[in-house]
């Protein structure tokens, strides 16, 4: 039997830590959590150690979960997506004492609501994530149309440093309301337009399959 300051015992303990609370999970959270910001942290500044990977996951719906349960505090979910960082293929948690790898099924975020400036030939297309990022849709921050189910596509939009939103299917109907055919490249595409730039979907002739 492992005694209380065993190996074993000590990560027995930690892990029933983290189980009982997601906050625990990084030791760098209560500072940064303590601090008034608006918006992300400057991760892209941060270096710190890696710890390797946590059980935390993204699913594509934008649920985040620690442990196989569901975070249901909105702050919490907010605050870790303000530390999330694309490194190469892998997301992480970063604060300025350490990183640690999470899952994501799809995509990190996901837009949940769409408003429309504007109109279709000069219009600016603005997504609200599921933890409130703004987004404009423009030449920094494009939309993406990636292979779906039964010939679909699945929208996204880049919200920051190699992070995309997921675009709900409802509001994909919408953005086809906005869609008109150009030119792009060679041959005739449709797509829509957000300040000014022409985001393809797919090739004029293939667009009765979506």
């Amino acid at each position: 039997m492992p005694t209380p300051n065993s190996p074993t015992n000590k990560r027995q303990n930690k892990a029933e830590t983290a189980i009982r609370s997601p906050d625990e999970a990084l030791s760098g959270l209560s500072q940064l959590a303590a601090q008034p910001r608006r918006g992300p942290a400057p991760v892209h500044l941060w270096n710190p150690p890696d710890c390797g990977d946590i059980d935390m996951r993204i699913a594509a719906d934008g649920t985040w979960y620690y442990c196989g349960s569901p975070i249901g505090r909105a702050p919490l979910v907010k605050l870790f997506s303000s530390i999330l960082r694309k490194d190469g293929e892998r997301y992480v948690l970063v604060t300025p004492v350490e990183k640690v790898g999470v899952k994501v099924d799809d995509a990190p975020f996901l837009a949940v609501e769409m408003a429309v400036d504007g109109d279709a030939g000069e219009s600016t297309i603005t997504f609200r994530t599921n933890v409130d990022d703004l987004v404009t849709v423009d030449q920094d921050h494009p939309l993406r149309f990636e292979p779906g189910a039964a010939h679909g596509l699945k929208p996204y939009v880049l919200v920051r440093g190699g992070l995309w939103a997921l675009v709900k299917r409802s509001l994909f109907y919408d953005l086809v309301e906005l869609g008109a055919t150009e030119r792009f490249g060679d041959e005739l595409w449709f797509g829509v337009r957000s300040c000014g730039q022409f985001f393809p979907m797919r090739p004029a002739s293939e667009i009765e399959r979506l």
